[in-house]
């Protein structure tokens, strides 16, 4: 499968930057062709702009100013997010990318004023996450970034799409032993995906 995968996190030596090489490595050595999307390295601009928001419902094309983002999501027939959950929801350059890419005509059509989803181009998203906090805390705040995928990102993907979500919970007490497991945890699913 073409595979896009979106990687947020700004430190190369994180252990989020582990996961997501994990995440690349595992997918390509499995025979995927990888569309590795590291938004900070790539210095993506999260920030919709005036003429962005002005022209949001008009027709894609070629002069969008993030056409080759859009291009890269057409083409890609599974997407894998790579994120850490910062106050109870994405990384704003990940946030960004849903808000400047994710457009009418692209992830969703409107018909007759209702939304119609229609990025039926990804036929698997995973999502690999890494939250500060206890899952308890999360679930207390009804883990939103959790919803998001699970919910609105399924909803826009094509029916019956098949949906993972890894989290690894606690990093602010996590041990070795926890990040080696769930990095274990991560390999199998991009060896399995």
């Amino acid at each position: 499968m073409k595979i896009l995968v979106l990687y947020a996190h700004p430190v190369e030596a994180s252990f989020n930057a582990g996961l997501h090489k994990v995440i690349v490595e595992r997918l390509t050595a499995a025979g995927h062709a990888v569309d590795d999307c590291d938004l900070y390295a790539e210095n993506f601009d999260p920030r919709l702009t005036r003429a962005e928001r002005v022209s949001y419902h008009d027709e894609r094309g070629a002069a969008d100013p993030a056409a080759a983002y859009i291009e890269r999501l057409q083409k890609a027939e599974a997407l894998v997010l790579s994120f850490p959950v910062w106050n109870y929801g994405y990384p704003a350059i990940l946030k960004g990318f849903f808000d400047r890419v994710f457009l009418p005509g692209v992830s969703f059509k409107l018909v007759d004023g209702k939304v119609k989803p229609s990025l039926h181009n990804i036929r698997k998203l995973a999502a690999v996450t890494t939250y500060g906090g206890s899952r308890l805390h999360a679930m207390l705040m009804s883990d939103p970034p959790r919803k998001l995928v699970k919910r609105v990102l399924r909803a826009t993907v094509k029916p019956g799409a098949s949906v993972s979500y890894l989290a690894h919970y606690s990093m602010n007490l996590s041990t070795d032993e926890t990040r080696k497991r769930f990095m274990a945890k991560v390999a199998a699913s991009m060896d399995a995906f």
